[in-house]
């Protein structure tokens, strides 16, 4: 059978030749972007890869928000004396940080402008210090939320905050402060916050302040779990005697919050009577152990010598 020629003539060369003009045309595009890759840096394009200088409140300059650093100034913060600042509450009501001493504190510093952050945690804060009010009592401690944006935290935007996150508590101070007085404050507590573009950056972070106003532990996160907070307040109530308090609502004090003990399935605190009838027991078996030792002691000296 006759094949005609034009049936077999090969397309090899055709492709080869396709093939070669697809691959220049890739190696010019490639040898493109990487002049631009090159040069764009150079005119200022990229303006991530640029290092900016930013103030970090009480710990000079920095790149960028260092979370390591921010932590590690956060910790550094325990055992300082907070200094006797000025504050003016939402109300209006001008006060000093000295007002707040005389029971432990829980201190949250906020932006009222975050849309999302400071709020949520709030809420979250406020759920806490209620199942904290359960097992401590309703004057056992105080909150003051500070707004360190002192250029729009005012006290009518710090109750517009508090309104909004369905605050409404005679111990939760909603304070605004000085700018100078804020940047001394961020020192003594070790709070870090930045300017960035969408707002400030900073550590979530509660502080927990004693009585005497001294930062005693640092709780962090928007979530965090409940004995992270009420435990230290829990320790600060037991430490020593309140002035406020007699003798005995003290000792009942101290006596219902060490026989407390957390449940996390119900993610509360509850009185456990078997530790106290435990302690009640062993306190009762020594007692009788001594007596019977001090009576024996007696019948031997009572007895004549031969």
């Amino acid at each position: 059978m006759l094949i005609p020629r034009f049936c077999i003539t090969p397309i090899y060369p055709v492709l080869i030749v396709k093939l070669t003009g697809i691959i220049n045309t890739m190696r010019f595009s490639f040898l493109i972007c990487s002049l631009l890759l090159f040069w764009m840096p150079a005119f200022g394009v990229d303006a991530a890869a640029q290092p900016v200088e930013i103030a970090a409140v009480g710990t000079g300059t920095q790149q960028a928000f260092d979370y390591d650093m921010a932590l590690r100034t956060s910790q550094a913060a325990i055992d300082n004396q907070v200094g006797n600042y000025a504050f003016k509450r939402a109300d209006g009501e001008a006060i000093t940080f000295n007002d707040l001493r005389g029971k432990p504190l829980v201190l949250s510093m906020v932006y009222t402008s975050c849309y999302q952050i400071c709020p949520m945690t709030t809420r979250y804060l406020s759920t806490v210090v209620e199942k904290a009010r359960e097992t401590l009592g309703e004057d056992s401690f105080s909150v003051a939320i500070i707004g360190f944006d002192t250029q729009f935290d005012t006290p009518e935007s710090m109750q517009y905050f508090a309104d909004k996150q369905g605050i409404d508590d005679k111990d939760w101070n909603l304070l605004s402060i000085s700018k100078q007085d804020v940047e001394a404050l961020a020192r003594d507590i070790g709070f870090i916050y930045i300017p960035s573009s969408n707002g400030f950056d900073h550590l979530i972070q509660a502080t927990i302040i004693d009585r005497d106003g001294k930062v005693y532990r640092q709780v962090y996160g928007q979530v965090f779990s409940t004995p992270l907070l009420i435990d230290p307040l829990i320790e600060l109530v037991l430490g020593r005697p309140s002035p406020a308090k007699s003798f005995l609502a003290d000792l009942s004090t101290r006596i219902k919050l060490f026989c407390t003990t957390y449940d996390p399935v119900r993610d509360g605190y509850y009185f456990d009577y078997s530790l106290f009838l435990g302690m009640l027991i062993g306190g009762s078996i020594i007692l009788y152990t001594a007596f019977v030792m001090m009576r024996e002691l007696r019948k031997g000296r009572k007895q004549p010598r031969v």
